[in-house]
């Protein structure tokens, strides 16, 4: 698949949801390069951010914004079956993704972010909001998470793995929606996980944002998971 756009830097994607004052700053001073999703540009542009790309269906924009837009950086995709997120995410060929404005405002809208990043797993990606950050669990990983640190493991479909550094290990445990999860769990010290397949989010404190990023930009291609059909 040919990617609408390419950056060999990470990328922030701007949505058009919750954008804290802090927020705009914080991922672009870890991913520079910014790309708005449909109303996400509205938030950029007021925040004085040169954008390097608008993606989505365009269906919150009006003229007066497109207007302050080259019209060889939007990237109109008419097609209803997905949302804008997924429409920037699959699109843009990037080593990371740092989200923002998908967390928090409508609960709907945040369950769709979740679903595109297990959805999208190859497109490697962490979603900002204003006390946590969110990603898809690679095959195994390390962070140096601190003694008290909440981690909370959600599955998105049946996923098993094995840990070190938790207060409750998941080892030996099957966790699937609607049945085991494993949320509200708590770091020791620094963490090691490995799982068995895709579908497991990952929910940490906010300020490892910088830490989860260089963890998705440099993971070898044995830890990474392929897209899945949505």
């Amino acid at each position: 698949m040919t990617s609408l756009f390419q950056s060999k830097r990470p990328v922030t994607i701007v949505g058009g949801g919750d954008v804290g004052p802090e927020d705009l700053n914080y991922a672009l001073s870890i991913a520079p390069t910014c790309v708005a999703a449909d109303g996400g540009s509205i938030v950029a542009l007021a925040a004085g951010i040169e954008l390097e790309a608008v993606i989505g269906d365009f269906d919150s924009l009006d003229a007066s914004v497109l207007a302050q837009v080259p019209v060889e950086r939007q990237h109109h995709i008419s097609e209803q079956n997905s949302t804008d997120f997924d429409k920037c995410l699959r699109n843009v060929d990037t080593p990371v993704v740092v989200g923002v404005g998908f967390l928090g405002g409508r609960v709907d809208h945040q369950m769709a972010a979740m679903h595109t990043l297990v959805v999208r797993a190859d497109r490697p990606c962490v979603l900002l909001g204003p006390h946590e950050v969110v990603f898809h669990c690679p095959a195994q990983m390390e962070l140096p998470t601190c003694a008290g640190d909440i981690v909370s493991l959600f599955p998105m479909s049946e996923v098993a793995g094995t840990s070190t550094g938790l207060e409750w290990p998941i080892d030996g445990l099957a966790l699937a929606p609607g049945q085991r999860v494993g949320t509200s769990n708590c770091a020791t010290g620094a963490i090691a996980l490995t799982m068995t397949g895709p579908g497991m989010l990952c929910i940490l404190p906010r300020r490892m944002l910088k830490d989860v990023t260089q963890l998705l930009a440099s993971l070898p291609d044995h830890v990474k998971w392929p897209a899945r059909a949505g």
